[in-house]
């Protein structure tokens, strides 16, 4: 047997794809009513998620949450860290935030955002384009479910530089 045929099955998603699969993430926000006035985007991959939904969502404030814990193919830290520069509490004080990520895999880094907004803002909720069985979070905004690894269009060729040191130790 090659190594093609004894590799795990690959859920693909294009850039094509993605725009679909953003607009229809959209739509079951804007269906069930919730009004957010901040998209969280989690960096790295949140962040075509967030900004495909706030031009859909006509939300223009954007914030960034830097959570490093995928270190590579099914690789990870023990458990995730948020990066500086760190989301201010008072700039999320009582508002409704919708989290944006591309896949809740393990489900560590949107509770550890999710945990971060608690207590701080009106509402959270979670919007992901894809949501693993395993996942101890479960979101509110699903577009796709999945058991695979996912190609995302942003992560499947290599980097153009390869930096070191950019995973931080726990």
């Amino acid at each position: 047997m090659s190594a093609a045929e004894s590799a795990p099955e690959r859920e693909t998603l294009t850039w094509e794809l993605f725009g679909t699969a953003s607009r229809e993430l959209a739509e079951m926000v804007a269906d069930d009513g919730y009004r957010a006035d901040i998209v969280l985007a989690i960096a790295r991959g949140g962040l075509f998620v967030a900004g495909a939904l706030g031009y859909a969502l006509d939300v223009k404030n954007l914030h960034v949450a830097n959570v490093e814990f995928y270190t590579g193919v099914d690789e990870r830290l023990p458990v995730p860290i948020m990066l500086p520069p760190v989301p201010n509490a008072l700039d999320l004080s009582g508002a409704k935030v919708l989290v944006a990520d591309d896949v809740a895999d393990t489900g560590a880094t949107l509770k550890l955002v999710r945990d971060f907004c608690a207590g701080v803002v009106a509402d959270v909720r979670c919007a992901v384009v894809y949501e693993k069985p395993h996942s101890t979070v479960e979101c509110e905004y699903v577009w796709r479910r999945t058991d695979r690894w996912i190609n995302f269009p942003w992560s499947t060729e290599p980097p153009v530089v390869q930096r070191e040191g950019q995973v931080l130790d726990a």
